[in-house]
């Protein structure tokens, strides 16, 4: 017990810098944020059992998070400070909504097409930014927002043959965690990140259960385990997150989090037999471009003040 609440403080309470190991965790977390996303899928279709609804996926995805992170913080007992409530619940609400959405839209469509589209999340944060948080945007990332969403119309295959109407769920799912990413900056740096964790699985537990109830079905004992499956696989992703930007500075460690687009391509594959086509390639290709553009751009920005502030 001793031997895992060391491990549980160092993946969720990382002091230490170390470029290479952020880059491990970082792959560990795209790796485990895609097995969520198969997960769901594999939940949304009758293989398992009759499908779920994606509001009871996103049930399991916050009930089994939330006993993973809290075991975790029970063994390692961290000093805890006074929560903005508010911005949790906006964080929160928003985060159950786009992935709700997110988890409808895979069961669908494939894996790696609704990934793509929802990297569209920082394009929409950039843009929500500005008359939220009074943010000023320059040319470069308008160009990339403009890259991006030119890669989102292709991956929306706009014609009368090929149009998917789900892959409208995984653009409101990218415009809502847009929504979501503002208050993560809002609380960035507030409190500590096992306590962002915490409170954020919290109240989505609460907020999904609300929701689930019109549509509640008893799993079946398949079901039951996959959905225990893509809890645990959430909470491992969010803990490798943590670690991962904890130990690299983001303007390093943050384009390999769109490793989860080559995994979920990779998943598709091994588990549904879906080749992607070169549709998805291009479109997934083009939304890379224009996020790590932005990333970059970002990157920038930031060092830019910091010499400022020197």
């Amino acid at each position: 017990m001793a031997r895992f609440g060391r491990i549980a403080t160092i993946m969720f309470q990382p002091k230490t810098t170390n470029p290479g190991l952020a880059v491990l965790l970082m792959g560990a977390a795209t790796a485990f944020i895609a097995g969520t996303t198969l997960f769901a899928k594999a939940l949304g279709g009758d293989t398992l059992g009759p499908a779920l609804h994606p509001l009871q996926v996103s049930h399991g995805r916050f009930v089994f998070a939330f006993l993973a992170i809290s075991s975790a913080v029970a063994i390692m007992r961290p000093q805890f400070t006074r929560p903005n409530w508010a911005l949790h619940f906006a964080r929160t609400f928003f985060g159950w909504g786009g992935v709700t959405l997110m988890f409808a839209s895979v069961a669908f469509i494939p894996l790696a097409d609704a990934t793509a589209i929802v990297f569209l999340n920082p394009v929409f944060a950039m843009i929500l930014a500005i008359p939220l948080l009074r943010e000023k945007v320059g040319p470069i990332r308008w160009s990339a927002a403009a890259i991006a969403f030119a890669g989102a119309m292709i991956l929306l295959r706009p014609t009368p043959e090929t149009f998917q109407i789900a892959s409208l769920l995984a653009l409101a799912a990218a415009l809502i965690m847009g929504f979501e990413l503002i208050f993560i900056k809002k609380l960035s740096g507030r409190e500590a990140p096992v306590q962002v964790l915490l409170i954020n699985n919290f109240l989505g537990v609460i907020i999904a259960s609300l929701a689930v109830i019109g549509v509640w079905q008893v799993p079946t004992a398949a079901q039951w385990g996959v959905l225990i499956a893509l809890g645990v696989c959430m909470a491992l992703a969010q803990a490798c997150f943590v670690n991962a930007m904890a130990r690299a500075d983001a303007s390093f460690i943050a384009p390999f989090s769109y490793g989860t687009l080559l995994f979920a391509t990779l998943y598709d594959i091994a588990f549904f037999g879906q080749i992607p086509d070169w549709i998805t390639l291009t479109g997934g290709g083009i939304i890379l471009s224009g996020g790590i553009l932005l990333a970059w751009r970002e990157a920038k920005a930031r060092q830019r003040a910091q010499n400022s502030r020197a």
